[in-house]
């Protein structure tokens, strides 16, 4: 029995919790992929046969998809197994490897570990457009490796960026169109942005927005549920994580602290 979990949905990107309880030595007969994908074994193990040949494939090993490729199954081990499927959009799969080869196969050393472990937890954090895209690119490019060209530290790219985000143009909406804009694949930027400016593109957005947070809070915004909304939050709740983790305070406590009774400025409301 298999059945897949769905953590996270985007138009560029889906990802899903698999769960395969099968237990037979044979091969399976031939299935189809449908999607451009990445699969990481979490638990357990199972072989695998597609564009690369057969496979074992357990935690140090994944394997990328194409659609129409020929795949074929064998669960041989008791137990069945547990795998992360990341399916991706045509167009974000050209994007990710417009400069470098698709590989069948790829090893999961401990960095790819990590950084399976960190987009699971960004999965439900509730920022897919740029904390959850920025960890699902760089898990995509640490297993798949670096790009063949343009990996020089690009200061002009950089500054576009920040630019753009400082402006809150429609194309920084998210990594993905961001890096769609400038023209560059989004794993590209994320690691440039972060080795010139010192931290990830999505940290640095949050920095922004934690700042208009700030400015709404001392003007005597009254709803915070609205303030969320107005900074592109997911919800209040998103709001509330993303401030306390910078200032370790919440909105609410700010208010208090930047309005009159906090020896702040007079606040005048909208």
């Amino acid at each position: 029995m298999r059945t897949a979990t769905p953590l996270l949905r985007h138009p560029d990107f889906r990802v899903a919790a698999v769960r395969c309880r099968d237990e037979h030595t044979p091969w399976s007969g031939p299935e189809p992929a449908t999607a451009y994908g990445l699969v990481l074994t979490r638990r357990g193990g199972f072989r695998r046969a597609g564009r690369g040949g057969p496979e074992f494939v357990d935690p140090t090993t994944a394997y990328l998809t194409v659609p129409g490729e020929e795949e074929r199954f064998a669960h041989p081990a008791a137990g069945g197994d547990d795998c992360t499927s990341v399916h991706l959009s045509e167009r974000l799969w050209r994007d990710l490897f417009a400069d470098r080869p698709v590989p069948a196969v790829v090893h999961v050393d401990a960095r790819v570990d990590l950084a399976h472990r960190l987009l699971l937890r960004a999965a439900g954090r509730g920022d897919p457009d740029f904390a959850a895209a920025e960890r699902l690119v760089r898990l995509v490019g640490t297993a798949t490796g670096p790009a063949t060209g343009g990996t020089g530290r690009s200061r002009r790219l950089v500054e576009r960026a920040r630019a753009a985000l400082h402006d809150g143009l429609p194309d920084a909406s998210g990594l993905v169109p961001l890096a769609r804009w400038l023209g560059v694949s989004p794993y590209r930027l994320s690691r440039e942005f972060q080795a010139l400016v010192g931290v990830p593109l999505t940290r640095y957005r949050n920095r922004l927005r934690v700042g208009r947070a700030l400015d709404r809070l001392e003007e005597g915004v009254d709803s915070l549920a609205g303030l969320a909304a107005e900074l592109g939050f997911a919800d209040q709740a998103h709001l509330t994580r993303t401030v306390r983790a910078q200032l370790g305070h919440t909105p609410r406590e700010l208010r208090r602290l930047l309005g009159p009774a906090g020896g702040g400025p007079t606040r005048r409301r909208p």
